[in-house]
């Protein structure tokens, strides 16, 4: 029976926790408008919903991020393993783990926003800019806080829907 009922807000439960991840990654993009080099990146919010309703309770966590360098060679990669390591395979089957040294306690780690895995699965993607930057940066401000804005209404609806239901919820049970 509980299951019933939860299984409603349980869509808009992963709706909600990949809008908080997509405006962290719009934020960071925003935030980094100015740094030379910089690339902006987002993901597909519809494929990642796709992807966390298609997994079960047990398989939602992220995957390691994973990705691939046009720098290194063809069929190179690294991802973050955790615990500061990163994991690099410059042929396949040969991979290097090297432990990511911190020279003082507060340094902040390779998880976290500097990896590349989304929630379920899904990977982070590097924007394509409509206009070359001269110090590489990749970064279409205009377009960034559109997204950002968009996100933030829809993450509000999706938290107000949120709250409509358990209220529903709560007054059904109390037969009121």
């Amino acid at each position: 029976m509980l299951d019933r009922m939860t299984e409603a807000i349980e869509f808009q439960g992963k709706a909600l926790a990949l809008r908080a991840r997509r405006q962290e990654v719009l934020s960071s993009n925003i935030a980094n408008a100015d740094t030379p080099g910089f690339k902006a990146r987002d993901f597909d919010f519809a494929a990642a919903l796709r992807q966390a309703t298609a997994t079960t309770a047990t398989a939602s966590r992220a995957l390691p991020a994973t990705t691939s360098s046009a720098a290194l060679p063809a069929g190179a990669a690294w991802r973050t393993a955790g615990g500061g390591q990163v994991v690099s395979t410059l042929a396949p089957g040969v991979q290097h783990t090297v432990q990511l040294a911190r020279s003082k306690p507060g340094h902040i780690g390779t998880g976290g926003l500097g990896g590349n895995a989304v929630e379920y699965g899904t990977r982070l993607q590097y924007a394509t800019p409509k206009q070359a930057s001269l110090d590489g940066n990749s970064v279409d401000l205009d377009r960034e806080r559109a997204s950002f804005a968009d996100n933030s209404l829809r993450y509000e609806a999706t938290l107000r829907f949120i709250n409509g239901r358990v209220r529903t919820m709560v007054t059904a049970i109390r037969g009121e």
